[in-house]
C-alpha cells in the first residue's frame, strides 16, 4: 500500500478512537479495540539472525560473523529467508487467533551500533567496528527483511540503538555518553544516516543511555533535529524496553512516569516497550501533553500496520506457511553463511587437513550447543556442534576422539564431577592433529541479564582467554602434536601464546545451527576460507582506552596507533591473489575504481577486495586509511579478474569538530588489496596493497 493511502486510512481509523484507546495503542502490548475491528497486537519481535524466541526457525550465524563475510548479496539472501519465516509464522499464529509476543511483523533488528570496544558484551549483535561496513550490511539486511513490494511491506525492520550505545552494560540504564560532534557524526551516527537514506527502515529504537545529558528516547535534539530533520527518517520510534522509566529512575531527569512519558512522546518516541506510557493519562490531565500530539503518534503507528497489510484480506505473503520454515534450502544457506564467515587467521600449511588418521577434538566449545546460537536466537530442529561437524565430515577410515578437557571458566572441578584434563592429553598423544575448540559463550558475553556468568554485567573485564583453557592449551602444546585452534566467540580475544604455538587458528564466531558442518567444510578444504575480520584483535588489555570514554581516539583500526595482533579486514585463504592495477575516476556523485587482480594459486578462491582511502594534504584527522569500498569476488585458479567498484563520495567525507562533513582537499590516496595497507596486515598476509592518488 502506498504511504499516503496508508496514512489516510490510519487517520480515519484513529479518528474513531477515544483518547484512552489511543494511549493504550502506544504500548508494545496494544490491546484489541473490538468495536473498531482492531485485534490485539504485540509489537515486540526479534530477528537478529533468524526469527528469534518464536519456536522453530533457521538460526544463522550471529551478526558479527555475518559481517565477516563482507558479502552484501549473501546478507540480503539471509535476511530474505528470515523474513519469509517471519511472515510464515505470523500467518500461522494469526490464523489461530494467537497474537502474542514474538508472533508479529514488527522486528527489532538490526543492531547497528559501532563495536568500539571489544569488552562490550553485546558487540556480537553488531556488524563490527567500521561505520561503512556496518552501514552497507544494514542496508542489505533491511532490504531483505522489508521486501521490495510497493503495495505491502513484508516486515518492519528497526535500527537500534539510537544512538552512541556500546557499553558498559552494567550501568547502561543511567549512563551518560559524553561525545563530541566529530565522533558523533563520523562514527556513531554514520551507519544510521546511510541506512535510513538507502533502505528506508520502518522503525528506529532509542537507546537506554543519555547523550550529552539528553535521554536517547526523549530528546528533541536526537529524535527530531537529527533523526527526522537531518537524517530524513519518516517512520516511527520505539523505546528500548524500560528505557522511558530509566529517565526518572536512573537518569533523574524527570520526577516520575507521567513526566517521562510526556517528555518522550513530545520529543518523538511513538511506541513504548514497557509500561511508562500508562502514565500518559496523568500527563494529559497535568497539561504536559496534548491530545493532538497523542493522535499524531498513533496515526504513525497505524500507518505502518496498514503498510504491512494487517487490515487487508490479501497480501503478497499470505501463502507462506510452516512449509517455508527451517527448510533444507534454508539450512544450506545457514551453512554457507557460516562457512564464509569463518576467518583463517594463521596457517602453517596444515590446512586443509590431509592424510590424518586420528583427530582429537578437545575443548569446552567442541560440543556446546549454546555457542552455535549466540543470543536473540530461535530454536533450530538440527544442531551441528563443532564435534558433530568433524565426525560427520571425516572419511570412514579416520577416527575422531573427543573430550571436553576443561570448563570454559571454572578453575577447579568438584571432586565428585568428571575431570577430563588428563584425558585430553592422552587423546592428544593418540592423534595426528588436535582441533582445540576454545573461546567464550553467550553466558559470558552478552546483554545485561542474559550473560549471567559474566563478571561485568555482560561485558568482559579482560581480552585474555580464560585461565582453564589457557592451561589446557599449554599442556597440549607439550604433547607435541600439531594444534588447530578454533576460537568460538562473539568478540576479539588476545590470543597471545595461542597464536604463536598453534599450527593454524580459525575464528569461528557463534556460527549458527550448521556451524559444525561449516567448520569442517573449511578445515577440509571443501570451502576455501574467505572471511575477514570486522573488528581489530588487540594484543593486550593495555591497548584499550577507558571503557567509559566514548572518544574515538586510539579506538578501532581507523584511530588505533599501536600494533594489533590481527587487524580489521585481515583473513587468509588457501589461494593467493595478486593485485596488479588500480585506477580511480571521478564521476561526479561517485568515483569508479577499476581493478585487475589474479588468482596466482592452483585453487579456486573467493577474495574480498577492500579499498581504503586517506586524504594526503588537508589534515585528514582520521589518522589511518579507512574503508571506503569492498566487494567479494570468486576467481578461479590462475584466472584474472577485471572489474570496477563504485565508491560514493560520502564514504570519503571527513568531519570537523562542529560535526560538518566535507571532502578532503587535495590528493587522496586509494589503496586496494585483500586487507588494510598497514604493515601488520601486509606482513601477516604476505602481500602488499597497491595504490593510486586522485585530486577531487
Amino acid at each position: 500500500m502506498k504511504r499516503q493511502e496508508a496514512k489516510k486510512r490510519a487517520q480515519q481509523l484513529v479518528a474513531q478512537m477515544t483518547l484512552g484507546e489511543k494511549m493504550a495503542q502506544m504500548l508494545n502490548e496494544a490491546p484489541a479495540i473490538e468495536r473498531l475491528g482492531i485485534p490485539a497486537y504485540n509489537w515486540w519481535n526479534e530477528g537478529l539472525h533468524g526469527v528469534g524466541r518464536a519456536g522453530l526457525s533457521t538460526v544463522f550465524p550471529q551478526p558479527i560473523g555475518m559481517a565477516a563475510t563482507f558479502d552484501l548479496d549473501l546478507m540480503k539472501r539471509v535476511a530474505t529467508v528470515i523474513s519469509d519465516e517471519a511472515r510464515a509464522k505470523y500467518n500461522e499464529f494469526s490464523s489461530h487467533g494467537s497474537r502474542d509476543i514474538y508472533q508479529g511483523l514488527t522486528y527489532w533488528s538490526p543492531n547497528i551500533n559501532i563495536f568500539r570496544d571489544p569488552r562490550w558484551g553485546r558487540g556480537h549483535e553488531t556488524y563490527g567496528e567500521d561505520p561503512v561496513l556496518t552501514g552497507e550490511m544494514a542496508v542489505a539486511f533491511v532490504q531483505g527483511m522489508q521486501g521490495e513490494q510497493e503495495d505491502c511491506r513484508k516486515l518492519d525492520a528497526t535500527l537500534k540503538h539510537f544512538v552512541a550505545h556500546s557499553g558498559p552494560e552494567g550501568c547502561r540504564h543511567g549512563f551518560n555518553v559524553s561525545v563530541g560532534k566529530k565522533d558523533l557524526y563520523e562514527t556513531y551516527l554514520w551507519a544510521f544516516d546511510y541506512c535510513i537514506k538507502k533502505a528506508k527502515p520502518a522503525s528506529v529504537m532509542g537507546a537506554y543511555n543519555t547523550v550529552n545529558g539528553e535521554p536517547c528516547c526523549a530528546s528533541k535534539w536526537l529524535l527530531q533535529d537529527i533523526l527526522r530533520d537531518e537524517l530524513g527518517f519518516e517512520g516511527y520510534v520505539v523505546s528500548d524496553c524500560g528505557a522511558i522509566c530509566d529517565i526518572h529512575d536512573f537518569h533523574h531527569i524527570t520526577e516520575g512516569k507521567p513526566q517521562s512519558a510526556a517528555l518522550a512522546v513530545n520529543s518523538g518516541c511513538e511506541l513504548n516497550c514497557g509500561d511508562a506510557y500508562q502514565g500518559l493519562i496523568v500527563a494529559y490531565e497535568m497539561g504536559l501533553i496534548s491530545e493532538e500530539t497523542i493522535t499524531q503518534a498513533v496515526i504513525r503507528l497505524f500507518q505502518t500496520r496498514f503498510e504491512l497489510g494487517m487490515f487487508d484480506d490479501s497480501n503478497p505473503w499470505e501463502a507462506l506457511s510452516y512449509d517455508d520454515v527451517a527448510t533444507p534450502a534454508n539450512k544450506r544457506l545457514s551453512r554457507e553463511m557460516a562457512a564464509r564467515s569463518m576467518v583463517l587467521l594463521k596457517n602453517n600449511g596444515i590446512l586443509p587437513l590431509k592424510g590424518v588418521k586420528t583427530i582429537a577434538v578437545i575443548g569446552p566449545n567442541a560440543n556446546n550447543r549454546d555457542v552455535l546460537l549466540g543470543n536473540y536466537n530461535g530454536t533450530p530442529d538440527q544442531w551441528i556442534t563443532m564435534l558433530d561437524g568433524v565426525q560427520r565430515g571425516v572419511p570412514e577410515d579416520v577416527r575422531v576422539l573427543y573430550t571436553k578437557g576443561c570448563d570454559i571458566v571454572s578453575q577447579e572441578t568438584p571432586k565428585w564431577e568428571e575431570n577430563t584434563f588428563q584425558e585430553a592429553l592422552i587423546l592428544a598423544e593418540k592423534a595426528d592433529v588436535v582441533i582445540f575448540c576454545c573461546g567464550l559463550n553467550p553466558r559470558l558475553e552478552g546483554e545485561e541479564g542474559d550473560a549471567f556468568n559474566s563478571d561485568a554485567g555482560g561485558d568482559k573485564i579482560s581480552l585474555e582467554l580464560p585461565d582453564p583453557q589457557m592451561k589446557l592449551f599449554q599442556a597440549l602444546v607439550k604433547v607435541g602434536v600439531p594444534i588447530v585452534t578454533v576460537c568460538v566467540s562473539g568478540s576479539a580475544l588476545a590470543l597471545n601464546g595461542v597464536e604463536e604455538q598453534s599450527a593454524a587458528v580459525v575464528q569461528a564466531w557463534y556460527p549458527g545451527e550448521q556451524g559444525g558442518d561449516a567448520l569442517y567444510d573449511v578445515l577440509s578444504g571443501k570451502i576455501n576460507p574467505s572471511g575477514r575480520l570486522p573488528v581489530t584483535f588487540y594484543r593486550s588489555d593495555d591497548d584499550l582506552p577507558d571503557f567509559c570514554d566514548y572518544s574515538m581516539k586510539n579506538r578501532t583500526y581507523r584511530y588505533f596507533q599501536g600494533e594489533p595482533l590481527y587487524p580489521f579486514g585481515y583473513g587468509l585463504s588457501y589461494s593467493r591473489f595478486c593485485y596488479q592495477t588500480i585506477s580511480v575516476e571521478d564521476q561526479g556523485e561517485s568515483l569508479l575504481a577499476r581493478l585487475q587482480l589474479e588468482n596466482i594459486s592452483d585453487l579456486d578462491g573467493s577474495e574480498v577486495i577492500q579499498i581504503y582511502a586517506r586524504g594526503m594534504e588537508d589534515g585528514d584527522e582520521v589518522p589511518n586509511p579507512r574503508l571506503v569500498g569492498f566487494q567479494r569476488v570468486d576467481i578461479p585458479a590462475g584466472a584474472i579478474w577485471r572489474g570496477a567498484l563504485t565508491i560514493e563520495k560520502k564514504m570519503l567525507q571527513v568531519v570537523d569538530e562542529e560535526g560538518k562533513s566535507h571532502l578532503p582537499v587535495g590528493r587522496i590516496r586509494f589503496y586496494a588489496g585483500g586487507h588494510q595497507p598497514d604493515a601488520v596486515s601486509c606482513r601477516l598476509a604476505g602481500t602488499e596493497c597497491i595504490y593510486t592518488e586522485v585530486v577531487l
